[in-house]
């Protein structure tokens, strides 16, 4: 981990220069014509902040949603809506892995102790990039549909999400309840807040007529939270199985208000 440690700095300038000078991965940043500076500084600081934090062995869920976060970003959810298709995030981390491959093996030449450190390191990484792909996945699926739902939250709900609106595309004839999935994947975090978890248990049969026994994780929403389709409430329209039309709007409350 020293070693890595040691030429981190190194790893963070070979990986951008390598994306400025392939010609795919310039376009997509914008920098057909050089890298502009500003821009180049920010995505540094990024990847530094991460490689510490990856190097550094945290495993918080902190981090999950840093990493999710910036899968939503790879999504062109981010400040500059930057579009990276998951290939070249997958190509990125395949970059560092290669590189903590060479560095390991030059600093510890025929240590009994590399190969170990190698299939650890691919798998923490592998962790990572199956963290960012869930958040870019969220926000592909928030963005693909028919027309757009407004979602307008109040209270601590604006806290958890760090938004006041947010627009959710759905498919012709979907339920409110798939808008809510969409936006609860793409705010995981807000579960918690308006679910309790519940499970239930039953007997499926497998291929073979062998039966298994299941747990699936149900949500119920917490009592006193409120979800409006157009200003009623949905448990005295027909619940979260009627369906969206184009001009809906949903707002969800807290309690106490």
């Amino acid at each position: 981990m020293e070693a890595l440690f040691r030429r981190g700095h190194e790893l963070v300038v070979a990986t951008y220069d390598y994306l400025l000078h392939n010609h795919e991965t310039a376009a997509i940043l914008g920098w057909e014509n050089g890298a502009d500076p500003a821009h180049l500084a920010e995505r540094r600081r990024f990847f530094t902040v991460w490689l510490a934090r990856l190097l550094g062995m945290d495993f918080s869920a902190d981090l999950a949603h840093y990493l999710f976060r910036a899968g939503k970003y790879h999504a062109a959810h981010g400040p500059r809506r930057t579009h990276v298709p998951p290939i070249y995030v997958t190509g990125s981390i395949s970059l560092v892995n290669g590189a903590f491959a060479r560095f390991i093996m030059e600093e510890m030449p025929g240590h009994a102790s590399a190969p170990l450190a190698l299939a650890g390191w691919n798998k923490v990484l592998t962790l990572h990039l199956h963290l960012m792909q869930m958040g870019y996945q969220a926000a592909l699926a928030l963005d693909h549909g028919d027309f757009g739902v407004p979602f307008v939250l109040f209270g601590r709900m604006r806290t958890v999400t760090g938004v006041q609106e947010l627009t959710v595309h759905v498919e012709h004839g979907a339920s409110v309840e798939s808008a809510l999935r969409k936006f609860f994947n793409y705010f995981p975090a807000s579960r918690a807040e308006v679910f309790d978890i519940a499970w239930a248990g039953g007997e499926r049969l497998d291929s073979t007529g062998t039966p298994w026994f299941t747990v699936n994780r149900l949500y119920a929403v917490k009592p006193m939270w409120r979800v409006l389709l157009n200003g009623k409430d949905l448990s005295y329209i027909g619940g979260p199985t009627v369906e969206l039309h184009p001009g809906d709007e949903v707002h969800v409350f807290p309690p106490g208000r």
